[in-house]
């Protein structure tokens, strides 16, 4: 039975205890048919679908948090926070909870059958029942004391179980004893799936694993984002969650985690569940967004008219003396937190995905006198810097080898007033490039130290921006123009920057011709690549190495830098010309404009993550956060589960209301109870409550969002009782 999140939503007060909740996010997902669909997380937050995701009832069942969970036939077994098993079924509310014998929060829990299942937890800890779930006993023979996230059987004799530090342990006599098996690897690994043809494990910092008996190979996957969730119909017809909000799978036929699901979730995604080789669902740790696939992950959309909402949050304000325009923003390839700017002349550090900043260095005024265009920190060394920036009477590349307290000119070259001239070959990192206004092109092996002008002719003469092939360090690009020259053209080098061809000029003639500031290239596809313009507010899109290029959006703003997100190529962001940036998730397909809370010009713009996006203006740092609302109709509580005197459904509050109320009713007697809601004609026009509940008080939000001003009824039958009472809805 494959690894899923199954909750009824119907839980008992009372089995639950109060519990510390971490986050107030989903933690699992899982399509039980085609109509039913339930996620679950934190805080007692359910989430219920019966219309295959169209919309969503919400629920507030108890105060644990739901861990994991597994289902067979009509059984399903929640783990919880508080150690104990939990354990309902599709048809019936009614739950019972069950001690393991523990009371570590249960983090994996895996049902083979509709009697034998097995739970995990911290401290090298794995239970098995025989009996459904009602008795437990220790089931970890072989197995030290261990931080266990997951485990998965793929029949009732084999299975594995995973855990910190790069823990693997497997089992094939139905858990009577676990070997060890050496994963290679130190990082938390954080879900198993085990297939018929092999094993996949999945992990933080981009760990993916195949297990093939007892033998581990490493899979990769090209992030350092968590990869959390892993779900498919076969070994070779897998999907895993993680990072930003990627969705990757498996059925390129390499065996790699290399074909990216187009997706518009800019969040971190820690579970998935594939109904059927077509149909799946992915949630998110960090709101309550649910996405929904029904072309096995070609495209995924936002359930239950789920919204984003994308704010510009300023993270450096302020203009510099000098201004701010190029690229002056430094990732190191390696380190998915860490980050550097070149602001003006100062130069500012971030340690937390650029939530706070830190100046480090400031280049003094005898060294440069204007804009840095180019920087970057150098990967094999972090106390190496370089900067092409603006002087006065010639502009200059710098360099620090004492993390920024003295500086070196290195060359004496101008470059062109909007260009970003400097570029690092990210596969042999001690190697730059730089060329500057007027012709030449140089190149170093040494981190900046020495320069050597390669030889050949060079028809670009002001170079706005290099690109090199992350597949091929020969494959060079040089895109060229400035304003009013009647020159805006991309030209290749094949032989290392030696000869060039021009490959794409910028549309028009004359004035209308200008600068190509940004040219992408990505590590995913060698083929792929964008460009932007700066005269016709173009964006350009080529499918063949840069070879032929074909104009994919007009744009009101001039186009300036971009970047390919560095862990998801079918999402790529431009910062503008302007109080705005430009994003598309879909591979350029469609694109949507986001202002920025400063107002500059343009400049850097980079996307490490899917959720992590960073636009560089002359008025500072902004940093975009999303943001997702789920449209829910219903919000139940239970009130108390005390059972109460009578049969009774209580005015709504408030009343009148605009556009959510509450609704509470109690039900002396356990039974199927129905709520609805009325119109004044008498059509039911919704249910609120359709289902079986055990006897207690419940409080049921409405949303009305979707209903236009009047008069409305709603109805509570149970048990042969009826009560109705009368609410009004006024917009």
């Amino acid at each position: 039975m494959k690894k899923s999140f199954q909750i009824f939503i119907c839980f008992i007060l009372f089995l639950f205890i109060s519990h510390e909740s971490y986050s107030q996010g989903l933690n699992a997902v899982i399509a039980l048919d085609n109509i039913n669909v339930f996620a679950a997380g934190n805080a007692g937050k359910v989430f219920r679908s019966s219309n295959g995701g169209t919309t969503w009832a919400k629920y507030t069942i108890g105060s644990i948090d739901y861990k994991c969970a597994s289902a067979f036939g009509n059984d399903v077994w929640v783990g919880g926070s508080d150690g104990k098993v939990y354990k309902t079924t599709k048809i019936n509310s009614s739950v019972n909870s069950y001690a393991t014998g523990t009371s570590n929060p249960i983090n994996g829990i895996w049902f083979v059958n509709s009697s034998i299942g097995f739970a995990c937890a911290g401290g090298g800890l794995v239970y098995k029942t025989v009996n459904g779930g009602i008795n437990w006993s220790l089931s970890n023979s072989g197995i030290p004391a261990a931080a266990l996230n997951s485990i998965s059987f793929r029949d009732a004799n084999y299975g594995v179980v995973v855990g910190d530090n790069g823990k693997i342990f497997m089992t094939d006599n139905g858990g009577g004893s676990w070997v060890s098996v050496n994963s290679g690897v130190t990082r938390n690994l954080t879900s198993v799936e085990a297939f018929s043809g092999g094993t996949l494990i999945t992990g933080e910092w981009g760990t993916i694993l195949s297990l093939t008996g007892i033998s581990i190979t490493p899979i990769n996957s090209k992030t350092t984002s968590d990869i959390r969730g892993i779900s498919g119909s076969s070994f070779t017809d897998a999907h895993i969650v993680g990072g930003g909000g990627f969705i990757r799978n498996n059925k390129n036929g390499s065996g790699d985690f290399l074909n990216f699901e187009i997706n518009p979730m800019l969040a971190n995604l820690v579970d998935v569940s594939y109904l059927d080789p077509n149909v799946g669902y992915a949630i998110s740790s960090l709101n309550d967004a649910i996405i929904k696939t029904t072309n096995g992950g070609q495209s995924w959309q936002l359930s239950g008219g789920a919204t984003m909402t994308v704010t510009s949050q300023t993270k450096i304000s302020g203009t510099p003396a000098t201004g701010g325009i190029g690229n002056g923003i430094s990732m190191l390839p390696y380190d998915r937190d860490r980050m550097y700017v070149a602001y003006g002349r100062n130069i500012l550090r971030s340690g937390d995905q650029g939530e706070t900043w830190t100046q480090i260095a400031t280049i003094p005024s005898n060294v440069i006198s204007f804009n840095t265009h180019s920087f970057y920190v150098c990967p094999t060394d972090t106390n190496i810097f370089l900067a092409a920036s603006e002087a006065s009477p010639t502009d200059r590349l710098v360099r620090s080898t004492d993390y920024g307290a003295t500086w070196t000119i290195i060359l004496n070259m101008n470059i062109t007033s909007y260009g970003t001239p400097l570029e690092i070959d990210q596969n042999n990192p001690s190697t730059f490039y730089f060329a500057p206004d007027g012709g030449g092109f140089y190149k170093s092996t040494n981190n900046g130290a020495n320069w050597t002008e390669i030889s050949g002719g060079y028809p670009f003469r002001s170079p706005c921006d290099i690109t090199l092939s992350w597949f091929d360090p020969n494959v060079i690009f040089v895109a060229d123009g400035v304003t009013g020259s009647g020159t805006a053209d991309l030209f290749k080098s094949t032989n290392g920057g030696v000869n060039w061809v021009k490959v794409h000029q910028n549309p028009g003639s004359g004035s209308t011709v200008s600068e190509i500031p940004c040219v992408m290239t990505t590590p995913f596809d060698k083929n792929l690549m964008y460009l932007t313009t700066w005269s016709g507010s173009l964006r350009f899109k080529s499918t063949n190495g840069g070879d032929n290029w074909f104009q994919i959006q007009s744009t009101p703003w001039s186009g300036w830098t971009a970047d390919i997100c560095r862990e998801d190529p079918t999402l790529v962001m431009t910062g503008n010309y302007g109080p705005n940036v430009s994003l598309t998730t879909n591979h350029g397909t469609s694109w949507t404009e986001y202002p920025l809370s400063i107002i500059g010009c343009g400049a850097g713009t980079i996307v490490p993550r899917r959720d992590f996006l960073l636009s560089q203006q002359c008025g500072g740092i902004c940093k975009l956060k999303m943001t997702y609302t789920v449209v829910t109709n219903i919000d139940e509580q239970i009130v108390s589960s005390s059972v109460p005197s009578s049969f009774n459904l209580y005015q709504n509050y408030p009343n009148p209301f605009n556009p959510v109320t509450e609704i509470k009713y109690a039900i002396k007697n356990a039974g199927d109870v129905k709520l609805n809601i009325y119109n004044q004609e008498g059509k039911n026009i919704y249910s609120l409550v359709n289902g079986y509940k055990n006897a207690g008080t419940y409080s049921v939000k409405f949303d009305a969002s979707a209903f236009a001003s009047g008069v409305y009824f709603y109805t509570l039958e149970s048990g042969g009782n009826i009560f109705t009472k009368k609410m009004a809805l006024v917009k």
